[in-house]
């Protein structure tokens, strides 16, 4: 599929993937080159892919009124600090649940509820209020997704956050101590300890950037004490179990089917500070840690602190892993500055790819395991293959028909190659065609993902990816693009472009799930909530000196007190309970000059703490549109002087 002569030319005549490419290159000039040693030899080619318009688009792209869509969608959303939920393949945006930062339409980081999720300081203001969401995923049983959490990152602060499924809410917030850069995660799919727990107990998450151990300032200019940390976090509990120190970063993470490894991908083996030093060797790492391992070292006290964490750390450094057969962690080399490392459906492979080199490296599990029990005398022979596919190779996403699907991120495209064939031309047999089908996108893809794709139920119909630039996509709306979020059919032996969104910066991971694999309930259950008001006669205020408690409940169209007078100075919680049992019938309340706002569902509780400084009339009132009389439904707060 080429959209070139859709594209207007550039004023040096190129074409727009040339001008693309020269200008990326020309970032790099002088600094590294984006092709291994040995050559630059190009990858099979595949035929050209038919036009867009040689297509008919796929139905259920474009719902019907009343039609839902077959899959959910796990978004991260960047900058926000969000996560948000998607229609797919429709694309249609139905959530954004609120995690790391506060959100005004719901209250998070107003209530009280949410802010003891989120973390406070000893004044109850919010510790942090920005966050930065990079990686999601989900939980597993069997091999495929369960319905029950999923997991999203905040790369700036080093936080985790678990989302129940049911509520589609946040419920946890966990901080990773020591930690700096938190990227990559990634659940466990099975607990290698007892064989019959085949769900997820645990998730994995990379640290990013090495820093000195104690992070005190004294050690700022020894390199030698920089160090990473790989964690392991409690899936239920959200404790931090072990964490593992390393030589060089975690990038992304990857877990086995089986439970017997998790891995992470590194770029800057070279521990340089500074961006050039960090692509000046031609080979980088991909890491297995063998859990068991792990975790036994830390049953037998083997293990270190640092700072005033508890966390017990194990020895996963080079100096420290020499021996196959007692080694905690595996340093698999890899072309130049992977991004990328994730798990085929077949349970067999992880696949890694190189980002500075034209490669993708595909490394078989059974060997890994082989060289830890000491039957494989060579780690680099985990390595089935290593091929050229195109430049700036980063994510993978899978089809569960054998075929694997890279963003290049420098040659705008997705490439479809088979796996199997890959090992058979790494072993010699050149006339093995390995790449099937190449995409233009637009443009500058990186991450990507396909339906049930890293699971034993994937399904090869839909693959989404995730543009960073979309330059003439969508209208202008001044210095700061969309990025552009496409559809691809992936059902067929070609790959069909169906749609762009345009979508805020900056998202990036996400994952596609059937829709009958989540169960969510469309009203709370009030005895979740330990605060509930569960008779409007329990309304009142109720005082204890200069602390005072309000409770009211709410059903369409009033609130069950209409009226309630505090004295000037009062520390003030008010509790809030939705008695209305009718789907999608939410309450807001919100009360002027007080910077008060939030929402209660459907049988939900929620509840605010202030002071009550200023004195006068105030108008609560309901903020989300509930009933006829929506406009009438409020209550007075008066505020003696």
């Amino acid at each position: 599929m080429n959209h070139e002569k859709d594209i207007p030319s550039t004023p040096t005549g190129m074409g727009r993937r040339n001008f693309i490419n020269t200008a990326a290159l020309a970032g790099l000039a002088g600094v590294v080159g984006c092709t291994e040693k040995s050559g630059t030899t190009t990858a099979p080619a595949a035929a050209p892919a038919p036009a867009a318009s040689e297509h008919a688009v796929p139905a259920g792209v474009h719902p019907k009124p009343g039609e839902l869509d077959p899959y959910y969608g796990i978004w991260s959303s960047g900058h926000t600090g969000d996560m948000r939920i998607l229609g797919i393949p429709s694309g249609r945006e139905l959530l954004r649940i609120p995690c790391f930062v506060p959100d005004a339409l719901v209250g998070w980081g107003i209530t009280n509820e949410s802010k003891k999720i989120m973390g406070t300081k000893r004044d109850g203001s919010l510790r942090y209020t920005v966050g930065d969401t990079h990686h999601t995923h989900a939980s597993y049983k069997d091999g495929n997704y369960d319905g029950r959490y999923a997991w999203i990152n905040d790369k700036i602060n080093a936080r985790i956050a678990r989302v129940r499924l049911d509520y589609f809410i946040c419920d946890k917030i966990t901080d990773l101590p020591n930690v700096q850069g938190f990227h990559g995660i990634f659940p466990d799919k099975a607990d290698p300890v007892d064989p019959k727990i085949n769900y997820t107990t645990r998730v994995f998450c990379g640290g990013e950037f090495s820093i000195p151990l104690p992070n005190t300032g004294k050690d700022a200019d020894k390199p030698e004490k920089y160090h990473s940390l790989f964690s392991c976090v409690d899936a239920e509990s959200m404790e931090v179990r072990w964490q593992v120190l390393i030589d060089g970063n975690c990038d992304l993470v990857a877990s086995s089917y089986d439970g017997k490894l998790a891995a992470t991908n590194q770029y800057n083996t070279e521990m340089g500070v500074h961006y050039e030093d960090m692509m000046s060797a031609e080979r980088d790492a991909c890491l297995f840690f063998n859990i068991a391992r792990v975790e036994q070292a830390v049953k037998d006290g083997k293990f270190k602190t640092y700072g005033d964490s508890k966390v017990p750390v194990v020895d996963g450094t080079h100096e420290g892993n020499k021996d196959a057969k007692t080694a905690l962690v595996a340093y698999v080399s890899v072309p130049k500055n992977p991004h990328g490392v994730n798990a085929s459906p077949d349970a067999k492979y992880f696949i890694c790819a190189g980002k500075l080199s034209p490669t993708a490296t595909v490394i078989e599990l059974a060997k890994v395991l082989d060289w830890f029990d000491g039957k494989l005398e060579k780690l680099d022979d985990v390595i089935v293959a290593e091929v050229e596919i195109g430049l700036g190779p980063l994510h993978t996403a899978f089809d569960g028909r054998g075929n694997a699907y890279t963003t290049l991120f420098l040659d705008s495209q997705m490439v479809k190659w088979n796996i199997e064939a890959a090992i058979k031309f790494h072993a010699g047999d050149k006339s093995a065609k390995y790449v099937v089908d190449r995409l233009d996108v637009h443009y500058q893809p990186g991450h990507v993902n396909a339906s049930q794709s890293e699971t034993r139920a994937a399904d090869g119909k839909w693959l989404a990816v995730g543009c960073k630039f979309s330059k003439d996509r969508f209208l202008p709306v001044g210095p700061m693009h969309a990025e552009n979020e496409q559809i691809i059919d992936i059902s067929g032996d070609k790959m069909v472009l169906i749609a762009d969104h345009p979508v805020r910066s900056e998202p990036h991971d996400f994952i596609i799930l059937k829709r009958d694999l989540l169960r969510p309930k469309q009203i709370y259950d009030m005895n979740e909530f330990p605060l509930a008001i569960k008779d409007p006669k329990e309304s009142g205020v109720f005082r204890n000196g200069k602390k005072v408690t309000v409770k009211i409940t709410s059903q369409a169209p009033a609130f069950s007190l209409r009226e309630f007078k505090l004295k000037k100075g009062d520390e003030v919680t008010l509790i809030l309970t939705n008695h209305d049992k009718v789907e999608d019938l939410t309450h807001g309340f919100a009360i002027p000059k007080y910077n008060v706002q939030f929402v209660v569902n459907p049988q939900e509780t929620a509840s605010v703490t202030f002071i009550a400084d200023q004195p006068g009339v105030f108008w609560c009132y309901c903020t989300h549109f509930c009933h006829a009389l929506h406009l009438e439904m409020r209550t007075r707060m008066i505020v003696e002087a």
